[in-house]
């Protein structure tokens, strides 16, 4: 007997080719029912991405080429579809959201004249129905306030804002399927879990289908009905949420799943005495004059102290908008603390004038989140890593033969010191951010979100790196991340930021096992894939009931 209901998406032995290249996705075959959730999983390069751009009919033309295979959304062929249709298709029978809602949205234009557009484009001519739908839809997606929002440019937005409204685009015209492609990577967990919550909340209430593109195993305990797994372009295991988390057949999804980092800290290690960063009763306010002098003003980071010693990894955790990253810039002194003093190697900086800082910015480096942006695409990497050398004045030589031991170092060979950084995959590419970090000895290295956008096991050995640089060099690092389950593998101390405050502060694992603070807690309850021990595959808690049938 047949399915009444033929599946929203049906992909069959589906191919995608660089021209006069190899293949990168071979014999390709899914589909996802209505209402259900398909969660795609693999390392970067596994073809993930590849797939949901040739579902929209976004590939790439001059580069890639379609050599078989066929896909169809709601009983249509989108391979024979005219460019013409796939403009209609797209918003009206398929949708998608993408990792970076900061790139997704126009910065010089409202966020509701965005949504807007995807009417008007898809023939609602009546101004006055269009901004009662987004309106409407800024109130589904649960953002506050939808007048303000709808008349916000995307910069006045938080991070999860942005995402709701790229979702309240991708969803405004009741689409039958969704593809959302890695769109909570970079959030934090409270906020990544609304989102999930968000989505199965939509899914539910609509029946539209679900493609879900991750790296993360934690997410995908969460909210898969049923399980893809990529590894280089061939679908290597395919099943029931509960069946590939708790019995994966295939080694390179018993990999995946085991490289999930739980919230269990290793046990604590002895730490030396000596301080290499002192910070205390640091504050940064920020004020906004207004037409008759008066403006509002933001307490972004609360006066707040700490230690950080040799040997030591200190974890920043906390939201989008607890002050983690304006603690980097004001310790880093790339902005200027309106109060408190910083003591860098027994030094003051807080107060210091570039000329002055100059010599103290070799002993304090920082690796950023994003290495493509933190990284001149002009530049090889042999003069990436040999600035800030060459600039402290050590012999051109000397840094060429410095940056290529760095580089063996940080587990990539000579041969990279000639190539640019775009010919990197995302680790690579970190790993080279790394070595640039190293090149002039830093006492403090800040690591800012450095491995969130990363695949669990390249996030895995970026990890392993750094504890083992910590070892070697007694560098001290200051680790800062929206993620628990990372800052448990690697920190020893860890600070929990809110609202510009260190709310709670103390060993890894009493902060994460025994937390005194309220804020503490539901941090760890929004963590994904808390009630699964991934390591062991099966549920944390007997009592851990499935999300999904």
């Amino acid at each position: 007997m047949t399915d009444p209901t033929p599946p929203v998406l049906q992909i069959r032995d589906l191919t995608i080719g660089l021209k006069a290249g190899p293949a990168l996705v071979r014999d390709l075959t899914l589909e996802i029912a209505a209402g259900e959730t398909l969660c795609v999983v693999g390392e970067s390069g596994s073809g993930k991405s590849l797939t949901s751009l040739a579902v929209m009919g976004l590939l790439d033309r001059e580069a890639l080429e379609i050599r078989g295979g066929t896909i169809g959304v709601a009983g249509e062929d989108v391979l024979a579809a005219t460019p013409k249709r796939l403009r209609e298709m797209r918003g009206g029978v398929m949708s998608m959201v993408f990792q970076e809602p900061m790139t997704a949205l126009n910065p010089v234009e409202p966020v509701g004249a965005q949504v807007e557009e995807v009417l008007r484009l898809h023939g609602e001519r009546n101004a006055a129905r269009r901004r009662a739908r987004v309106l409407e839809m800024l109130a589904e997606v649960h953002l506050p306030e939808p007048e303000r929002i709808y008349r916000s440019y995307s910069h006045e937005l938080s991070g999860g804002q942005r995402q709701r409204v790229v979702i309240c685009m991708a969803l405004v015209m009741r689409p039958r399927l969704l593809i959302a492609d890695e769109p909570t990577t970079a959030l934090d967990v409270t906020t990544q879990k609304q989102i999930l919550a968000l989505i199965d909340e939509l899914k539910a209430r609509t029946g539209t289908a679900v493609l879900f593109i991750t790296h993360d195993f934690g997410v995908v305990s969460e909210i898969a009905d049923r399980i893809c797994v990529m590894n280089r372009g061939d679908v290597v295991e395919t099943g029931t949420r509960d069946q590939v988390l708790s019995a994966p057949r295939h080694d390179y999804t018993r990999m995946l799943v085991a490289s999930v980092p739980g919230l269990v800290p290793p046990p604590a290690r002895a730490v030396g005495r000596d301080v290499a960063l002192k910070v205390d009763a640091l504050a940064k306010t920020y004020g906004a004059r207004g037409m008759f002098g008066r403006g509002r003003r933001v307490q972004a980071l609360r006066p707040s102290g700490f230690a950080l010693h040799r040997g030591e990894i200190v974890g920043i955790v906390g939201e989008s908008g607890s002050g983690k990253t304006t603690m980097a810039r004001c310790l880093s002194r790339l902005i200027q603390p309106t109060a408190g003093r910083i003591e860098l190697e027994g030094r003051d900086i807080s107060g210091l004038r570039e000329r002055a800082l100059r010599e103290s910015r070799r002993n304090l480096q920082v690796v950023f989140q994003d290495p493509f942006r933190s990284l001149n695409a002009r530049m090889k990497v042999r003069d990436l890593i040999c600035e800030g050398m060459i600039n402290y004045a050590v012999p051109r030589a000397s840094a060429h033969a410095r940056a290529g031991a760095l580089l063996e170092r940080v587990g990539l060979g000579r041969d990279a010191l000639d190539r640019y950084p775009h010919q990197f995959s995302g680790g690579q590419r970190q790993r080279i951010c790394i070595a640039r970090a190293l090149a002039l000895d830093p006492s403090v290295l800040i690591a800012d979100e450095a491995v969130s956008a990363l695949d669990v096991s390249v996030q895995r050995q970026v990890l392993d790196l750094l504890a083992s640089l910590r070892d070697e060099r007694d560098i001290a690092i200051l680790f800062i991340t929206h993620d628990l389950r990372v800052a448990a593998q690697i920190c020893d101390r860890i600070l929990v930021m809110k609202a510009g405050e260190v709310v709670e502060q103390g060993p890894a694992a009493r902060v994460l096992t025994a937390p005194d603070h309220p804020y503490t807690r539901d941090l760890l309850a929004a963590a994904p894939g808390r009630d699964w021990d991934f390591a062991n595959f099966r549920p944390q808690r007997a009592t851990a009931a499935p999300a999904h049938g």
